[in-house]
C-alpha cells in the first residue's frame, strides 16, 4: 500500500478549479516568473510559496496516509505504453508525454497519496527548447530534422514522483584487501622485476550522514533516469500544492513509502561500500564485509519537474529529458545515415590528402 504521513503540517490544498477572478478563465503556473497567470486576459497573481518543507519520520511513514481529496485531480492512461497522468481536475490531456501518442482516455478521478513537495519548473517550454537544442548540436550524427523539431511545442511539462530520504548511518566493517607491490628477484642475466599483491586484513567504523537521497517511484521515470538528471536544485523546493500542475501533468507513484525506503537503503548502501573501499586506497578486494545501522530516518514525498520529448524515426522512438530545475539534459538521437556517409567519405578524403602529402613531401 502506497503510504504518507502527518497531513496536518501541511496547508490545505483547495480542491475548486483555479480560475481566473477578473474574466474566469483557466490560470496556469508560470514558471519563468514563478506567478499564475490567466490564458485569456493575462492577469497575474503572485503566488504565497510555503517554503516550510518538513521532513517526516519513517516509522510513522509506515503507519499513516494522506489522500488527495476525490475528484481533486484527474487520471488519463495511455492505451500505447501504459503510463497514467495526472492533471487538475479541471484540466484535460490529449496526449502522452511519455510516447506521444493520442490514445490516452480519461479514467476517473485520483485519489492517492498526496505529494508533500514539490520542486516547481524554472522556466518553460521556450528555454528547454534552447537547452535540448545546444544539446543536440554536439550530436554531428543526429538528422536534421530531429534537432529542427525540438522546438517548445513538442516539449511536455511533466512532474515526476519520487522520494527522498535521509537517514544517519553507523557502519562496522572488516575485510581482506590487497595492494600491488614490485620487487626485484633473482640475480645476473635472470634478475628481474615482478609484480605482485600484498594483502592485510581491514576493519573498522565508518559513520555518515546521508541527505535528500533521490529514490525512483514510476517505472517510466526509473532510478537511471533520475541519476542521469540529477543533481535537482531543491533551493527551490516547497510545500505542494496542486496549483503548480496548471498547465502540466504529474505522474501517478508506483511506490509506497516501505518499498522507497528499501530501495534507498540499496542505494546508500552501495554508496558506503564504495566510499570505505576508497578510503583503503586498495588495488583489489578479495571480501569486504559491511554491516550497517540506520537511525533519525525521515522521507519527503516530491514532485521532480522534467521536459520530455520524443520523437519517431524509421518506425522507433527516442526520448529526450529535461531538468525542469538546472537545464541539464539527456537522452538519446537518431542517426542519420547520409550524415554518416558524409562524414566516412571526408574522413577517406583527408586520409588520401595526407598520404599524397607524405609521398610528396618525401
Amino acid at each position: 500500500m502506497a503510504e504518507q504521513i502527518n497531513a496536518e503540517k501541511y496547508r490545505k490544498i483547495e480542491t475548486h478549479s483555479i480560475k481566473c477572478p477578473s474574466c474566469g478563465g483557466n490560470m496556469i503556473f508560470d514558471p519563468n516568473k514563478q506567478i499564475m497567470r490567466c490564458e485569456h486576459c493575462g492577469r497575474e497573481d503572485a503566488i504565497d510559496k510555503n517554503k516550510d518543507v518538513l521532513e517526516n519520520d519513517i516509522l510513522e511513514g509506515f503507519e499513516k496516509v494522506e489522500r488527495i481529496s476525490k475528484g481533486e485531480q484527474a487520471v488519463y492512461k495511455c492505451r500505447n505504453c501504459g503510463a497514467v497522468v495526472v492533471v487538475n481536475s479541471d484540466e484535460s490531456a490529449s496526449i502522452c508525454p511519455f510516447c506521444s501518442t493520442t490514445h490516452i482516455f480519461k479514467e476517473g478521478s485520483f485519489s492517492g497519496i498526496r505529494p508533500q513537495v514539490v520542486l516547481p519548473f524554472k522556466f518553460g517550454g521556450e528555454e528547454a527548447s534552447g537547452y535540448a537544442k545546444k544539446w543536440a548540436k554536439r550530436r554531428i550524427f543526429a538528422p536534421r530534422k530531429f534537432k529542427k523539431d525540438l522546438s517548445a511545442e513538442n516539449m511536455h511539462g511533466v512532474y515526476e514522483p519520487c522520494f527522498t530520504f535521509d537517514s544517519k548511518t553507523q557502519s562496522t566493517y572488516s575485510g581482506r584487501v590487497g595492494y600491488t607491490r614490485t620487487r626485484t628477484v633473482g640475480s645476473g642475466k635472470d634478475r628481474r622485476t615482478e609484480t605482485y599483491t600484498e594483502y592485510r586484513f581491514v576493519s573498522g567504523n565508518y559513520n555518515k550522514f546521508y541527505d535528500d537521497v533521490l529514490v525512483a517511484n514510476n517505472a517510466n521515470f526509473d532510478q537511471s533516469k533520475i541519476n542521469a538528471l540529477a543533481p535537482f536544485d531543491f533551493s527551490g523546493q516547497c510545500v505542494y500544492e496542486h496549483k503548480y500542475l496548471s498547465g502540466f501533468s504529474a505522474e501517478a507513484y508506483q511506490k509506497g513509502v516501505k518499498d522507497g525506503w528499501e530501495d534507498a537503503k540499496r542505494i546508500i548502501d552501495g554508496r558506503i561500500y564504495n566510499e570505505i573501499r576508497t578510503s583503503l586506497h586498495c588495488d583489489v578486494v578479495d571480501y569486504l564485509n559491511v554491516s550497517t545501522m540506520h537511525t533519525s530516518v525521515t522521507y519527503k514525498y516530491i514532485l521532480l519537474p522534467v521536459y520530455l520529448m520524443n520523437y519517431r524515426f524509421k518506425g522507433k522512438t527516442f526520448s529526450v529529458m529535461i531538468n525542469g530545475s538546472n537545464g541539464r539534459v539527456k537522452g538519446k538521437t537518431p542517426i542519420s545515415p547520409i550524415r554518416v556517409i558524409i562524414a566516412v567519405l571526408l574522413g577517406l578524403a583527408a586520409l588520401i590528402g595526407l598520404i599524397w602529402l607524405f609521398i610528396n613531401n618525401g
